[in-house]
């Protein structure tokens, strides 16, 4: 049902909304909202889910919110759209506020009280790619590739490409995206040096093996398949769209490269989050019901969610190739297709919690491919995420929810530091600590170290 028909609709629905929260559930008080009338901006991704079931359950009209959802052309118009104040609000790449509040690409103050979901991303190769890639691939005793794949397999390939004096060219949808840093971590895990970034050249192809370029998540497919690009990073449904063209493989999902990694934020200005805190906490509570209905009951809603977001509004892509990925599955080779329960992950182990330590791996990854161009000391790093990520005003509306008796109380980190466990769950095994960004970057093999810039067209050594 679409419950956002402007402010025509009468008490009358009102009163047909609060009873659709159930005898036991407390009458919720209405938070003073400074706006109601609100647009927020997406792009045509599955992980947008959480806008889409919001505005169809009526969860932004128990809120008292009249919104618009928007789709948007690319990440920069998205971004600038949020910033000029054309949107209210967003469906973002991790890496957007953070970048926008440290200066790079275009400075402002963004910060989000929502994660969005974990995982959802995977990379593609052409078919060209596959064949050359599979007689360095170890198979099972059914003749299927054993995953995770390494980088390593890609290697001969682009030894190859070079010798005929070819580029490999892959995509990724923008600089500062989960899907840039992705490529790049499995690349490097394999390798291949996936090029710096400097304060110069902001290409990102500086000593680079394979050349990462950015391509918009819906032309994708169609770029694979005229020979543009070799290869890709991108959300779903885009990687399932390859499959069912016959145009493209998947070689592995970012849960394998890093498991249960973060992955999009709702983002707004710092300015709107402070003009107008009973909004954003009321915003914030909408999408934590709709993260919690996404989750529910072991995925029980996910069909229903496959058939909103096929709409043309949305995502706008068959059903059969959102369904492919969102209902716990995924398609590699055609027929290859394995159970991967978590490849969308919304609710489930506090996925819509901002962490501080979320937003250090993406700064990490900003300095180790040369976007931020010096060392930062540790306090550094959490001095920005904790000017970004606000957990503060997520739990304001996760108590909320409690009282109203619409999440339950065991469903929240109500005791964090803001900081996740260690974890070695990445592909190359390395641990990373939020609390110790520097040694974390040391340990990388590839990736600046302490010290180092990237000068000209190489990397300059640090003293150390």
């Amino acid at each position: 049902m679409n419950w956002n028909r402007g402010k025509a609709v009468t008490a009358a629905l009102v009163l047909l909304a609060t009873t659709a929260l159930g005898a036991g559930a407390a009458r919720a008080e209405m938070l003073d909202l400074e706006k109601d009338e609100l647009t927020f901006g997406f792009i045509k991704l599955t992980d947008m889910a959480p806008l889409a079931v919001a505005y169809e359950n009526g969860y932004f009209w128990d809120e008292g919110l009249f919104v618009t959802l928007e789709a948007q052309a690319n990440w920069k118009v998205l971004l600038d759209g949020v910033i000029t104040g054309d949107l209210d609000g967003a469906h973002m790449l991790a890496g957007q506020p953070l970048a926008a509040t440290i200066g790079y690409g275009t400075p402002a103050h963004i910060v989000t009280p929502f994660s969005m979901d974990l995982n959802g991303n995977g990379i593609t190769v052409s078919n060209q790619v596959w064949e050359l890639m599979k007689p360095h691939l170890e198979m099972d005793a059914n003749g299927r590739p054993v995953h995770p794949i390494s980088a390593a397999a890609l290697g001969p390939v682009i030894e190859e490409y070079e010798l005929s004096g070819r580029p490999f060219n892959m995509g990724m949808v923008f600089p500062v995206s989960t899907h840039n840093y992705e490529l790049r971590y499995w690349l490097a895990a394999g390798g291949i040096n996936p090029g710096y970034y400097s304060p110069d050249d902001i290409s990102g192809t500086i000593s680079a093996d394979a050349y990462l370029s950015v391509t918009p998540p819906p032309q994708m497919p169609a770029t694979l398949e005229a020979g543009t690009i070799d290869g890709y990073a991108v959300g779903e449904p885009w990687n399932q769209a390859a499959v069912f063209k016959e145009i493209g493989v998947p070689v592995i999902t970012d849960y394998e490269i890093w498991k249960n990694n973060p992955e999009k934020v709702f983002g707004i200005t710092a300015e709107f989050a402070k003009q107008n805190p009973n909004t954003t906490i009321a915003i914030t509570k909408a999408l934590i019901r709709a993260a919690q209905w996404l989750d529910e009951n072991d995925n029980a809603n996910r069909a229903e969610a496959v058939e909103i977001l096929s709409r043309s509004e949305y995502v706008g892509a068959d059903a059969e190739v959102i369904a492919a990925s969102m209902t716990g599955t995924f398609e590699y080779e055609r027929g290859d297709v394995r159970e991967i329960p978590d490849f969308n992950v919304f609710y489930r182990y506090y996925a819509t919690y901002p962490y501080y330590s979320d937003a250090i791996w993406y700064l990490t990854q900003m300095r180790r491919w040369g976007q931020i161009a010096d060392d930062k000391p540790d306090d550094w790093y959490a001095e920005i995420a904790e000017s970004v990520y606000r957990p503060d005003i997520y739990l304001e509306a996760a108590r909320l929810l409690v009282e109203e008796g619409l999440i339950a109380e065991a469903d929240i980190p109500w005791d964090t530091d803001g900081y996740r466990a260690p974890t070695d769950e990445f592909i190359d095994g390395i641990t990373y600590d939020g609390t110790q960004p520097n040694a974390y970057l040391e340990a990388l093999e590839i990736g600046l170290k302490s010290g180092d810039r990237v000068e000209g067209s190489s990397v300059v050594p640090g003293a150390n």
